[in-house]
Order: structure tokens, then C-alpha cells, then sequence
């Protein structure tokens, strides 16, 4: 299973729609957000995903009912876990907040809008970067098969 991986989009509409082009091009299966959408009209670019997506909130998000309303549920609090093809996987904004008592596969996370991924107590830990390229003038996501657990960065 081919998922996309999104975080810190800040409400650069534009960037997030390169990232919508770019994760149907590659035919992911899910998308997720690991928060900082920011306002709710970022969240109905979404909308043009044909794969399900979910999410978590961040930091900057400050109209949290209207991203609920508009995500029609699709984010949760702060943090999401969820099992895909077999993998417990946990999504949070800001890694410094997760509990890291769990059994998870894969942890997702974005906040420091710089790209990481590594293997840590044997869980595959990924921050696909900024979406939004507001702090270093490149915009990422992560695409990620659930299969291998390899994952790729790529810049929009």
C-alpha cells in the first residue's frame, strides 16, 4: 500500500495543490497530514485527493471547528492512530508530544519543518517536511510503501 505523507501546509494553497497533483500522479491509497493546515479553505484542496485522507491538528491551527466541518471529521485532535496494511501507525504534529510508550510501526510527524526520516527503536520515524516551503523555500511530501517501509521525499 502507497500512502502520501503531508505536513505544514500554512495555508499556501498553491503548494498544497502541487502536493494533491503530485500524490494522485503516484496513485497513493491514503494520505496523511501531520497538521498546520492553518485556515479551513486550505483543507477543501484536500478534497481533490480520490484516496481517503486524515489528519491530526498542529500548532497553528486556530479555527479548529471550521477545519473539522470542513474535513467532515477527517481530523483528529492531536494525535491519530490507525493500523494500514497491517502497520500501527501514529501521526502527531509535534513529535515532543507523543507518548513514546507505544507499539507503532511508523510514527508521522512535521512541526520543525525539515525533512527527517530514520529508524529509531525499530520503528520507522518520518517528517516529510513543509509542504508550504514558507522557511526553506522548498515544499515536500512524503510517499511511503507500507509493504517495504521505504520511503521517499519528494520536492514539489
Amino acid at each position: 500500500m502507497l500512502i502520501g505523507l503531508i505536513s505544514d501546509s500554512h495555508d499556501n494553497l498553491t503548494q498544497l495543490a502541487k502536493a494533491v497533483e503530485l500524490l494522485e500522479r503516484q496513485q497513493v491509497e491514503m494520505v496523511l497530514h501531520a497538521g498546520d493546515y492553518v485556515a479551513p479553505f486550505t483543507v477543501k484542496i484536500l478534497a481533490g485527493l480520490s484516496c481517503d485522507w486524515q489528519g491530526v491538528f498542529g500548532n497553528n491551527d486556530g479555527e479548529k471547528p471550521g477545519l473539522m466541518e470542513v474535513s467532515a471529521g477527517r481530523i483528529k485532535s492531536e494525535q491519530l492512530e490507525l493500523e494500514l496494511a497491517g502497520r500501527k501507525i501514529v501521526v502527531v504534529h509535534d513529535l515532543t508530544q507523543l507518548d513514546s510508550g507505544g507499539k507503532w510501526d511508523l510514527i508521522v510527524h512535521g512541526h520543525t519543518h525539515r525533512t527527517e526520516v530514520k529508524e529509531e527503536a525499530g520503528r520507522l520515524v518520518v517528517n516529510p517536511g513543509e509542504c508550504c516551503g514558507w522557511l526553506t523555500g522548498q515544499g515536500t511530501v512524503g510517499l511511503l510503501d507500507l509493504e517495504s517501509m521505504e520511503v521517499k521525499i519528494l520536492e514539489l
